[in-house]
């Protein structure tokens, strides 16, 4: 299997990669426009105009678009994240020509009909107010929050109630014309399908588009802080988060592996401690996240109001302690870990044109796998333990609470007894 890159003149870029055996392909659009690129006022923007891209363009209604990809079996999405928008579905081979036309048709043509604007309005609404019941969804907003505050990667992907309510057609479509630019646009593709073919039709679609306009992005300032909401909840949720690197630095896999070891698994030590050992949690677990200046490390649990203090203190503990005691079996179970991670998902046609499409957003290039798993296999115990230990020196977390938390230690708590 050869990945292919090729770039227009304009800058779109297509990258693919065939997949021997299939008889589908996953395919998408991937832009580099994303929650942190909305200035304050635009928080949401990002997220609403994903929602109408699906609501009718100049050649299809709403339903056409649901049913041109539905009537040949296949499957169409989108997602909003921070940093990107991704427009994708997944087709039989005899089909990428049409999937390849209605996702250009929705990114490229959207109407933005002003009845279909106030009904989708609707739907985030109820979006954000299902998200705001949902503990264990919108602790990790308010840690992200605290963690960058007063900044656009500190901001909800979907934005305050009171943004939605407010945005209006020209909002979107100026929107896309600030950041829908072709040098920002990629489309991935992978599984069964025509390169030549792609490549070709790709031109037709996306070689008009004029270039953009180079923006900045207000780099990112991690400050940590806090964050604590009371509410009569059976349990407290609780989300403790400290800066890492970003996705361009080789320390990332470091960070990546430290966090697998943590609470990757039940094998983890945050697991087998603070659930198998002292049943104080169902479940805890430890992730990461990264962005092109920065990157945030996550542990979330649940438990009891009686409970909270002694499963946070345990769970500072267990940080300090890997500086100190972290072993080579810990380290390579979460090496394979994050290598079975990589090489499974690599079976899969849409894990395969997500990775390809993230990459050539990073480096331009789409890294040889080995590449990958060489730089995770170059991560040691003695390299695990000692960016643990910067952790325990010089971190300045960010903690976020939800529920009973009468009786919670506080940050300023938990920092002094990381730095003891």
């Amino acid at each position: 299997m050869t990945v292919l890159l090729h770039e227009l003149p304009n800058g779109f870029r297509i990258v693919s990669e065939r997949m021997p055996g299939l008889k589908s392909a996953a395919l998408g659009v991937w832009i580099m426009a994303g929650g942190r690129h909305e200035r304050v006022e635009q928080n949401g923007i990002a997220h609403f105009l994903e929602h109408m891209a699906f609501k009718g363009t100049k050649r299809r209604s709403a339903r056409q678009i649901a049913e041109d990809i539905e009537d040949v079996g296949g499957y169409i999405n989108a997602y909003t994240s921070r940093e990107i928008t991704a427009y994708f579905a997944r087709v039989l081979e005899e089909d990428v020509t049409l999937a390849l036309d209605v996702i250009s048709d929705i990114v490229l043509n959207p109407v933005f009909d002003e009845a279909e604007i106030e009904v989708e309005r609707g739907v985030i609404l109820q979006e954000i107010g299902q998200v705001r019941d949902t503990p264990d969804d919108v602790i990790f907003d308010w840690l992200q929050e605290v963690a960058y505050p007063e900044q656009p990667l500190g901001r909800s992907i979907l934005g305050p109630s009171e943004s939605v309510r407010g945005f209006a057609r020209s909002d979107l479509s100026g929107f896309v014309s600030e950041h829908y630019a072709p040098e920002k646009m990629i489309l991935a593709v992978a599984g069964a399908f025509d390169h030549d073919a792609v490549i070709g039709l790709a031109e037709q679609l996306f070689g008009h588009l004029p270039r953009g306009r180079s923006r900045n992005v207000e780099a990112a300032r991690f400050a940590g802080g806090g964050r604590f909401e009371v509410k009569p909840l059976e349990q407290v949720h609780f989300v403790f988060g400290y800066e890492i690197p970003g996705y361009r630095e080789d320390d990332v896999y470091t960070a990546q592996i430290h966090a697998a070891a943590l609470g990757g698994g039940m094998s983890s030590r945050l697991f087998q401690e603070l659930r198998e050992k002292r049943g104080l949690c169902y479940s805890i677990s430890a992730q990461t996240g990264s962005y092109v200046d920065t990157g945030l490390a996550t542990i979330y649990a649940g438990t009891s109001a009686e409970q909270i203090g002694e499963l946070a203190k345990l769970t500072i503990d267990e940080l300090k302690r890997a500086a100190d005691d972290m072993t080579e079996s810990e380290v390579a179970r979460a090496r394979a870990q994050m290598r079975a991670g990589i090489l499974m998902g690599l079976e899969s046609p849409s894990a395969r044109a997500e990775r390809m499409a993230r990459l050539v957003s990073i480096w331009g290039r789409v890294p040889d796998v080995e590449e990958t798993l060489a730089k995770i296999d170059s991560v040691t115990a003695g390299s695990v333990r000692e960016f643990a230990g910067r952790i325990r020196t010089t971190a300045q977390p960010a903690l976020a609470m939800y529920g009973p938390i009468d009786h919670a230690p506080r940050l300023t708590e938990l920092r002094e007894r990381l730095a003891a």
